[in-house]
């Protein structure tokens, strides 16, 4: 038996005092410089792409390019969580006219951005056209995840400015639309396309049957969820007596059962979270529920950027400038003037709409959408897709995390004078 050196390293014990220690630097550091809360999305990334170069005989984390399995279930948790959070904020969904912007935002910026992006991929980039829409469709939804600084705040904390309003519906929306597109962008690389599978397989199918069924299983999962947590028992409901736990459960059952039935999770999820807080919306319950699901969140969220971080150098080898010219116009001229266009007419003023139209942050959602296409059909243009997609990503954190101080001064101050008039 040979003998086991006392002080062996594993490369697992020291990825875990990597991800413990880039946490906390992420958070504490901003902190010697300013008293806000810190801007940590784009520390972790970096921190944690540092730590990889420190530490590169280690194999510390699975490539996505080659195992993106982990990455697709690990994303796909977190945007899930996400996205419920997302609709429980949502103190009013009246009067309809709020919506505006937000379908505007869903109709009219989101198509233009899948289109804008996929024409530079294809045009530029030398993506095929599979490729190309595939990137349109990862790109173009904003995430609830990294964007939550801009949002709403607590159930029941009120004051829901139109700026976070407008952004925190359309974060929770987005997702499951861009699905389609990442259907079609499927159907395009199987070679599958024609006239008559786009109008009864996509049209039909992709779009019209799985979007109604998510929204409409969301809804019922609601009603359910409602019923048995304040309803059910009548003497000791579970919204007196239990934690969030089961709220948690309640999610995973209505994503899970969603699935099953071919529609859109995260659709369902979304619509369970704005449905549920409809429900006894002055209960203690809500806020409660949502500091559980933001804890998790956060957890989940953190973990994630860390490890994009420490795989950050390896995407990076296959970019170009290309990628990088394509990155910087998605978030500097294609979002901002999309939304811009879309929000016209709105009851938005021109600042409001300005930090709308910018403030489309890119994020975890687009990790998922990549692994799951990925995990169905191996694409040709897999290497620049993966380069462009953490391009962005670290672009959008940076630029959004270290601003979204002055956009919250910019929305502060027009709250402040609506509750002074």
């Amino acid at each position: 038996m040979e003998d086991t050196p006392f002080f062996e390293i594993s490369a697992y014990h020291v990825t875990l005092v990597c991800v413990g220690l880039v946490i906390i630097l992420a958070l504490w550091t901003p902190r010697l410089v300013s008293r806000r809360e810190p801007a940590a999305a784009p520390l972790m990334i970096l921190f944690g792409a540092a730590a990889s170069y420190a530490l590169a005989p280690f194999p510390i984390l699975p490539d996505p390019r080659q195992s993106p399995a982990p990455w697709e279930l690990a994303s796909e948790l977190t945007v899930i969580v996400a996205l419920f959070g997302t609709g429980l904020r949502i103190d009013s969904l009246t009067p309809g006219r709020r919506w505006i912007p937000t379908i505007r935002l869903l109709a009219i910026t989101m198509p233009l951005t899948i289109f804008a992006v996929a024409f530079l991929g294809w045009a530029f980039a030398g993506m095929t056209l599979a490729g190309a829409i595939l990137l349109g469709a990862v790109l173009a939804p904003t995430d609830p995840v990294l964007a939550l600084d801009v949002q709403v705040g607590p159930p029941q904390e009120g004051s829901e400015h139109p700026v976070r309003y407008t952004l925190t519906t359309e974060a929770a929306l987005n997702d499951g639309l861009a699905f389609p597109f990442v259907y079609l962008g499927l159907m395009i690389a199987a070679g599958a396309m024609t006239a008559e599978s786009f109008v009864l397989e996509w049209l039909a199918l992709d779009v019209v049957y799985r979007i109604a069924v998510g929204v409409a299983t969301g809804w019922l999962g609601a009603r359910a969820l409602g019923f048995v947590l304040f309803r059910l028992p009548g003497g000791a409901p579970l919204a007196e007596t239990g934690s969030g736990i089961v709220a948690l459960a309640g999610v995973f059952l209505c994503y899970g059962s969603t699935e099953i039935v071919e529609g859109y999770g995260f659709i369902a999820v979304a619509v369970l979270g704005l449905t549920l807080r409809r429900i006894e919306e002055h209960h203690d319950f809500h806020r409660r529920l949502h500091d559980f699901s933001d804890t998790i969140e956060h957890a989940l969220t953190a973990g994630l950027l860390v490890a994009l971080g420490s795989i950050l150098p390896a995407l990076l080898m296959d970019a170009t400038w290309t990628l990088v010219l394509i990155a910087v116009v998605l978030l500097v001229v294609i979002r901002p003037l999309c939304g811009w266009v879309a929000l016209m007419g709105t009851d938005l003023v021109r600042n409001d709409r300005a930090i709308v139209s910018i403030y489309g942050v890119r994020g975890i959602g687009s990790i998922y959408y990549l692994c799951y296409a990925a995990s169905h059909i191996e694409f040709i243009d897999e290497a620049p897709l993966w380069s462009l997609v953490a391009i962005v990503i670290l672009m959008s954190t940076m630029l959004h995390g270290f601003s979204v101080a002055w956009a919250i001064d910019q929305v502060s101050d027009e709250e402040a004078k609506a509750s002074d008039g």
